[in-house]
């Protein structure tokens, strides 16, 4: 039925718009057309039925055929996560591709050869399909544009069109950096041309695939994760709330909203660098009453915490790591006195950066960095990582 409605398409009728062709019961929805290599691109959407095409029988699991570094639970036929920033890269061979996932929260960017082709809002359980290709060999790279800590994404591997071929994954990068921070981390709202969202507006704006650590890794053409939770501090969240946990009662989780789940490193993820930007939510209000600081008790305790945090990171990752703390605004000092702590205790690899926001406009949803404020900082963080002894 596909095949039909494809020959229709290119053969007059266009592909602006929405048309719907039933097959095995099932819609397919035509949602818009680009342009890749100078080859017109028709992209169908088959709601609810990924097998509808016949093309998903696979002998190894979604992890096989793709490489990721992201923290993601492997089940086989599909992997599960949530942390934002999320990525897939894969190669096919043909004139088109299929994107299977089971997600009613978060946004995508599908790049075929580098450039983004689509975004996908909150698509539910669907196999995106992407026709018109050239007839030879395509990247595809699928990436979790927002954060969604309540809710679990599922992918189920990218499908090659009738007559092509899913080729082996791309190889891994040699240079690996773990981003770990906050709602700055994540890239809330930083497409967003005012300071005023809704929350709708907040969702369809943020973009971890151009945040400052995601544009930093790309600069140094690194892997990297962007373990970013929005409202989360190291010892106090934004405001005081949530008071029963913070950051760090998620930092080792697969899945954020699953209480006791641990991720499993495969054994292939090992940052040389861990560039941690915790602090913002601790400081950025003041003590409310009935909370359990005062400033400086707040203060004492987040230095503590800290340290014990990079610690946990150090027995983690082991001395081959540098760690990255950065400091600025009400918590730059504290960051500064946790690093000097580390360093005369014998740890040389942890290093202090202080983040100049000089130049920064905060014209993000909430005065949070824009797309231009997190160029600016992955240009100013680029340097300073080259300088460490990593031999980048």
């Amino acid at each position: 039925m596909v095949a039909v409605l494809m020959a229709a398409l290119v053969s007059g009728l266009g592909a602006v718009g929405v048309a719907r062709a039933a097959s095995s019961g099932k819609a397919v929805e035509v949602q818009n057309a680009s342009t890749t290599d100078g080859a017109k691109v028709v992209q169908l959407t088959d709601r609810g039925g990924a097998n509808q095409q016949g093309q998903l029988v696979r002998t190894s699991g979604v992890l096989a055929q793709v490489h990721s570094v992201g923290r993601a639970k492997d089940a086989g036929n599909t992997v599960q996560y949530s942390w934002p920033g999320v990525y897939f890269e894969g190669r096919v061979r043909g004139t088109g591709v299929g994107i299977v996932l089971n997600d009613s929260a978060a946004d995508y960017d599908v790049q075929i050869d580098g450039a983004t082709v689509t975004t996908l809002v909150t698509p539910g359980d669907t196999t995106h399909w992407i026709y018109g290709l050239q007839d030879r060999e395509h990247t595809v790279r699928l990436v979790k544009r927002n954060d969604t800590p309540g809710d679990i994404s599922t992918f189920g591997g990218f499908v090659a069109a009738p007559g092509g071929a899913v080729l082996s994954k791309p190889a891994a990068r040699s240079r690996q950096i773990e981003f770990i921070g906050d709602s700055l981390t994540v890239g809330y709202g930083n497409l967003s041309t005012s300071r005023t969202c809704t929350w709708d507006q907040l969702k369809r704006n943020t973009n971890s695939d151009v945040s400052y650590g995601a544009l930093t890794a790309r600069q140094l053409n690194a892997d990297y994760q962007i373990n970013g939770y929005s409202g989360r501090g190291m010892v106090r969240n934004f405001n005081g709330g949530d008071a029963d946990v913070t950051y760090r009662t998620f930092y080792d989780r697969a899945l954020q909203s699953v209480s006791g789940d641990v991720w499993q490193n495969p054994g292939t993820w090992r940052p040389q660098v861990v560039v941690v930007n915790l602090g913002t939510n601790d400081f950025s209000t003041a003590v409310n009453p009935g909370e359990p600081w005062t400033p400086d008790s707040l203060a004492a305790g987040y230095r503590s915490a800290y340290g014990d945090f990079l610690q946990k990171l150090r027995a983690q990752y082991g001395t081959g790591t540098t760690i990255v703390a950065v400091g600025a605004g009400r918590y730059a000092g504290h960051v500064q006195q946790v690093v000097k702590a580390r360093n005369d205790a014998g740890d040389s690899g942890v290093r202090y950066w202080f983040l100049d926001d000089s130049g920064l406009d905060f014209l993000g949803c909430d005065w949070h960095y824009s797309a231009h404020d997190d160029r600016l900082i992955a240009d100013r963080l680029v340097p300073f990582i080259t300088g460490l002894p990593t031999g980048w």
